[in-house]
């Protein structure tokens, strides 16, 4: 097969896989209760039916290589893991496009305790995990001192901003990251939900939310997944004429717009650097394409803000192909981790994980009462739920404790992201701090972040926190 077919059949196996995650959902009960995803599921079929399970089971058994990549081929494989590089660049560039930026005053007034909270808990994950690197994964293990950056880019970055990161991993010559970064997103995600259900049931008994809806009491819509015939709302609009353009033609063409300004941003950087620093610095060489696609998709809002008269741009259609990019990716991440590169390293991973895990939930039962004045319990599921994982098991976590939205959470929390996701969480930072780590040095890295983390503990608690006029209850 030529190269063009292999990338083809590759995407359409992987679009079948997903759709496996999908019907496995529907018939396993257990999996609905625990809302995984079908991209995770999907992600595990992959996984055991690769080359890492049953491809090293028939190897076994048999004595030779008879199906090496198990029900899949190499060059099939090869397309998949190559693929989260790719599709991280369409899910940052959507971030922002079509979405009508409000003003700074009202960011601040309403989702200001979010923003302290999310901050906190990301520099919290960075001084955490660059001083266990220092004192255990380093001298103990001998890992290089950028896995320091491991626990911020799992969980609050996630899958996407994991397997962005991929080249990052490799010119930093810290190859085991990549997978190790994998698994802890998985572990995030999944024990974010888990403890997440945990906290409801427990919150729910106790009273600790004013607006709780019983767990048991989830519709079925919300565990299967597949809305019901009457309650079914359109996905997107028709902004143009298909005489002319299909709007998703349209709408896919200003995700390439924005990843297109982001790619040039990218090389006028490393034009810079490499021009008047390269001798004391290389920083911008290390850092992804994704958070410069997120600029440029700011940069483009910008333009449609001002010139787009007749609104032709429509958010939950750009919300469509960042959700199928970020199905797709979270499958081909999952589908081509390496479990033996886990194996290899198991104890240093079961230490970041235990201890980001433990982390976010401290700071969330400890810090999200004292930093959000009104309605804590719900606000703040949102911001556990992201720093578990991704924005979208907070947003399911908000969900079911406030299903009518009759408070600020769901507000806040988009408030939030206009200042929180350019940073951290897959921004700037994030793509920055394992270059940071190795340029700089770990213990001037983990001064920053031990700062940075104390400057928002601190304007959490002592302005949003004891500030309630900054708050309303409706």
């Amino acid at each position: 097969m030529e190269a063009v077919e292999i990338v083809g059949f590759a995407l359409v196996v992987i679009s079948i896989v997903l759709i496996i995650g999908k019907w496995i959902r529907l018939k396993v009960p257990v999996l609905q209760r625990l809302f995984l995803p079908s991209s995770i599921i999907g992600g595990f079929f992959a996984l055991l039916f690769g080359p890492e399970v049953l491809g090293r089971i028939i190897t076994a058994v048999t004595g030779n290589e008879v199906m090496p990549y198990g029900i899949f081929t190499e060059p099939m494989y090869e397309v998949w893991a190559e693929l989260p590089g790719i599709l991280i660049n369409v899910v940052f560039a959507c971030l922002f496009i079509g979405f009508a930026l409000p003003r700074l005053q009202d960011i601040w007034k309403v989702g200001g305790p979010q923003v302290a909270l999310g901050y906190t808990i990301s520099w919290a994950q960075y001084a955490v995990g660059i001083l266990v690197a220092i004192t255990i994964l380093t001298p103990l293990f001998g890992m290089s001192p950028a896995a320091g950056a491991l626990i911020e880019i799992s969980f609050v970055g996630g899958h996407g901003t994991a397997a962005g990161l991929s080249d990052s991993f490799e010119s930093l010559g810290f190859e085991e990251g990549y997978d190790l970064a994998i698994g802890l997103a998985t572990v995030g995600l999944l024990s974010g939900v888990l403890i997440g259900i945990i906290m409801l049931n427990i919150a729910a008994r106790k009273g600790a939310s004013e607006t709780l809806k019983h767990p048991d009491d989830i519709s079925v819509d919300q565990q299967t997944g597949v809305l019901d015939q009457n309650r079914r709302e359109p996905s997107g609009q028709m902004t143009t004429s298909t005489v002319s353009i299909d709007p998703l033609a349209l709408h896919i063409g200003m995700v390439g717009l924005s990843i297109f300004i982001g790619y040039w941003l990218l090389e006028g950087l490393m034009w810079v650097e490499e021009t008047l620093w390269i001798e004391q610095m290389e920083l911008i060489t290390h850092v992804p394409l994704f958070p410069f696609a997120m600029i440029g998709g700011i940069i483009v809002q910008i333009f449609i803000t001002r010139f787009d008269k007749n609104d032709i741009v429509d958010r939950p259609t750009i919300s469509r192909i960042q959700n199928t990019a970020l199905d797709l990716l979270i499958v081909s991440a999952l589908g081509t981790l390496s479990l033996q590169v886990i194996g290899n390293n198991l104890m240093e991973f079961i230490i970041l994980a235990v201890v980001g895990v433990a982390l976010n939930v401290f700071m969330f039962l400890y810090l999200a009462p004292r930093m959000i004045p009104h309605y804590w319990f719900e606000r703040g599921m949102g911001d556990f739920g992201q720093s578990m994982g991704v924005a979208a098991t907070g947003i399911m976590l908000m969900k079911i404790v406030d299903p009518e939205q009759k408070t600020p959470a769901m507000k806040a929390f988009g408030y939030k992201q206009i200042l929180f996701e350019p940073m951290v969480g897959g921004g700037l930072v994030t793509a920055a701090a394992m270059p940071i780590i190795i340029q700089f040095g770990a213990v001037p890295a983990l001064i920053v972040a031990t700062i940075l983390m104390i400057g928002f503990w601190l304007l959490g608690v002592l302005y949003f926190g004891k500030n309630k006029q900054n708050e309303t209850r409706s």
